[in-house]
């Protein structure tokens, strides 16, 4: 990161995209473009950004959160999940966002397991909360952002608050060791786990934003991606503001018309989305995008699952613009090897490392691996935005390093000429439409259902979400399969644990297959559906 950027060793993420920015003579430039669901349009300077987060960081500090303690956010994308994302991290609070879809377990896993002293929510989303609240002893407020008087105990209403709060605010000077943001990430087995980040990691996401994304301050950029997932903290806030640079953030659903007026009618210069979302498109009468006023479009870049090669071929022929696909992961906190404009696009590959990133190809002996051979994705350790821990769980972190490589859990090869190919992961987690769902959770939530005696969880390939989420079910005795529980089914998991990971397919049968130590054999699971061979069964269960 230039030195523009960092005065007398403020790391503060907060700090650097608002206060800072409006130090570099940027107080009255948009920062924001809010665009709710109907289409109202709301500008937001740095100087308004700088003040309501302010606000946010008084009222923080009023109601006793000091340097450490964890807030999490738990909204859909709404100008209020920016602010109280920035003020949050001005008073040194650990920041965790959650996606707005997370059932109640989904929600006491992450706000138990931090220990969190408070969260901010949406009147339509209280219940969810209210209902844990008595498992929550840490759980001090909740601030209702929609709210504007205290509904009961502990619950307060986000408008008298910053009402109350002063547009002053002094950020404490924040070191780069400073820990700030927090995501959970799901794992194949057990809960999900705390992925802990610092304020220096803003040193690789302003610059990747700025060598990657290739954004400038003449720029106007939009990342669709929720600030519940790494890429929308990373790219939908830290990098762009870090920069100066004016984004749209908009409040609606997927809707390809509607998406291309909004690119054409804002001007929008750099666009990051998800294959998904673009496999999308590519399903939509093609006279929407010919339509299209594409020409401020400079470039679009694409992250969470590997691109299809078709839909590189899709674009150029449609767009008239590569797809640049990028590739990270929740631990990494910025992007690691990428694709991008004065790099040949290879489609199908993740393209090359960015700077300061060294990846190697490693088997699982620990011996380095040749070009075209594939093994374990690993980096060298020691980039600024490599995060600190596993909140709770140092042990699981420590395993993810050997011998100086963070080892990343995919498996890949790299070919003669430096360019990295995404095989696949090496343990069980399900990747849906750039969402990473525990196999664990959801059978976790199936086994809560009376009539499922045993389940087992397998991600398989999709055309659209790359991978589906197929729940095997064997139940009990005296219950049958029907319709009306396949509903139940989807509802409670969608209710416990998200919407996401709700099953796209119910498969039931007899038995789950399982190991000598009862451990469920989930790619036997995934053979049987795939027509293909399981391979070795010999620990299976007679």
């Amino acid at each position: 990161m230039s030195d523009e950027y960092i005065e007398n060793n403020q790391y503060n993420i907060g700090h650097i995209c608002t206060k800072r920015q409006c130090a570099l003579g940027r107080a009255d430039k948009t920062a924001m473009r809010w665009i709710d669901a109907h289409g109202a349009r709301v500008d937001y300077s740095f100087s308004d950004l700088d003040r309501e987060s302010n606000r946010f960081a008084n009222v923080l500090s009023d109601l006793g959160v000091q340097s450490g303690d964890i807030f999490f956010t738990y909204l859909p994308k709404m100008p209020e999940q920016f602010f109280a994302f920035l003020g949050a991290l001005k008073v040194q609070a650990i920041c965790g966002t959650m996606f707005s879809n997370f059932g109640e377990d989904a929600l006491l896993d992450r706000l138990g397991d931090s220990g969190a002293k408070g969260v901010i929510t949406k009147k339509s989303l209280l219940r969810k909360i209210s209902s844990i609240r008595s498992r929550l002893p840490a759980l001090k407020f909740i601030i209702v952002a929609d709210g504007d008087t205290v509904a009961s105990e502990g619950v307060l209403g986000l408008k008298d608050l910053m009402n109350a709060a002063s547009a002053e605010f002094e950020t404490p000077l924040t070191s780069a060791e400073t820990p700030s943001v927090l995501h959970y990430t799901s794992g194949s087995t057990g809960k999900p786990k705390g992925v802990l980040h610092r304020h220096g990691s803003i040193i690789n996401q302003n610059m990747t934003t700025r060598e990657v994304l290739g954004l400038t301050l003449d720029d106007v950029f939009w990342c669709t991606a929720d600030q519940g997932w790494v890429t929308g903290t990373s790219y939908g806030i830290i990098g762009p503001w870090s920069l100066g640079v004016t984004q749209v953030h908009y409040g609606g659903g997927y809707d390809a018309r509607e998406w291309m007026n909004l690119l054409a009618r804002e001007r929008i210069s750099v666009w990051y989305s998800a294959p998904t979302a673009l496999r999308m498109l590519m399903r939509e009468d093609e006279a929407i995008f010919s339509e299209a006023d594409l020409s401020h479009l400079r470039h679009v870049f694409s992250v969470g699952e590997p691109l299809n090669p078709e839909v590189i071929h899709w674009a150029r022929r449609l767009l008239k613009r590569d797809i640049y696909d990028t590739w990270f992961q929740t631990e990494t906190g910025a992007i690691m090897i990428s694709n991008r404009p004065g790099l040949d696009v290879r489609p199908g590959s993740m393209g090359k490392q960015v700077a300061g990133i060294e990846p190697a190809i490693i088997a699982e002996c620990g011996a380095h691996l040749s070009d075209g051979e594939q093994g374990n994705l690993c980096l060298k350790s020691g980039w600024p935005s490599l995060f600190i821990t596993y909140l709770n769980n140092d042990a699981v972190y420590r395993q993810k390093f050997q011998h100086g490589y963070y080892h990343t859990g995919d498996t890949a090869r790299r070919d003669a000429d430096g360019y990295y190919w995404f095989m696949g992961r090496s343990d069980d987690v399900i990747n849906t439409a750039g969402h990473l769902v525990s196999p664990f959770e959801v059978e976790s939530a199936l086994l809560e259902v009376e009539e499922v005696a045993e389940s087992g969880v397998v991600g398989v390939p999709d055309e659209l979400l790359y991978e589906k989420v197929v729940a095997f079910i064997s139940l009990h005795e005296r219950y049958t399969p029907s319709s009306e529980l396949e509903i139940k089914i989807r509802l409670r998991v969608s209710n416990k644990v998200s919407t996401v990971a709700t099953p796209q397919e119910i498969i039931f049968c007899p038995v789950i297959p399982k190991n000598k130590s009862g451990k469920i054999m989930r790619r036997v699971l995934k053979a049987r559906y795939m027509g293909e061979d399981p391979g070795d069964t010999s620990t299976m269960e007679i």
